[in-house]
């Protein structure tokens, strides 16, 4: 977003964007464990918002990599060997919800590998080189994945292994389950999930995240 920082310690709303999503994750009782994939120099940006842990929560911390796969690999490293599932979020998207992701999870859980995602709203052409249309795809068939992206550990680590093997570049990390051949679902999430990545994005996360405390405020007290 031409920031002198990274986008994801920019403030939304008088609060760092990756430390919402941070927030959903650590208010929920199945996650049991947070690790937290950063450059060194950005940690005081987490630790200031969380002075004291819920009981049952631990934070970890890993180094980033060149590219994303490098960095998720790093934070795997991390992660406890009992895990049932592994929630790999961007933290560029803030408004995740708890419940989203805890579906996710158990779609992960119960097919090894899922990924949040809304379906396609636009028309979606396939074009040649020369900016002529090849055909138009059939947009009921179209998903635009988010994250949490949840896999069970070990099925992760075995296709870090074949990514390593065969030297492949993957986008999300899916893509390394897709690559062996294994089945993944994709979990309806919402269209307010989106990831901050320009200004005006910014804007519609304001307006979402507005939006989201008047409903909240609306809600009855139980007495």
């Amino acid at each position: 977003m031409g920031a002198a920082i990274p986008k994801q310690y920019l403030e939304l709303r008088g609060q760092p964007i990756a430390t919402y999503s941070l927030e959903t994750f650590a208010r929920m009782p199945e996650v049991g464990e947070i690790v937290i994939v950063c450059d060194p120099s950005w940690r005081d940006v987490f630790e200031k918002r969380f002075p004291g842990l819920p009981s049952h929560l631990t934070f970890k911390w890993a180094l980033p990599g060149a590219e994303r796969q490098d960095s998720v690999f790093n934070g795997l490293q991390q992660v406890d060997a009992g895990a049932a599932i592994v929630a790999v979020h961007d933290s560029a998207r803030p408004l995740v919800t708890a419940q989203d992701a805890l579906r996710c999870m158990l779609d992960g859980m119960t097919v090894g590998a899922a990924v949040l995602g809304v379906q396609v709203k636009p028309t979606i052409k396939e074009v040649d080189k020369s900016g002529m249309v090849i055909q138009t795809l059939q947009r009921s068939k179209l998903w635009e994945v988010q994250t949490p992206q949840c896999i069970r550990p070990a099925l992760l680590k075995e296709g870090f292994d074949l990514v390593k093997r065969n030297n492949l570049e993957v986008t999300d990390d899916v893509s390394i389950i897709e690559a062996m051949g294994k089945p993944v679902k994709i979990t309806p999430g919402a269209y307010t999930n989106i990831k901050v990545t320009t200004p005006d994005d910014m804007a519609v996360a304001e307006k979402f995240l507005d939006e989201h405390k008047e409903a909240a405020a609306k809600q009855p007290v139980a007495a």
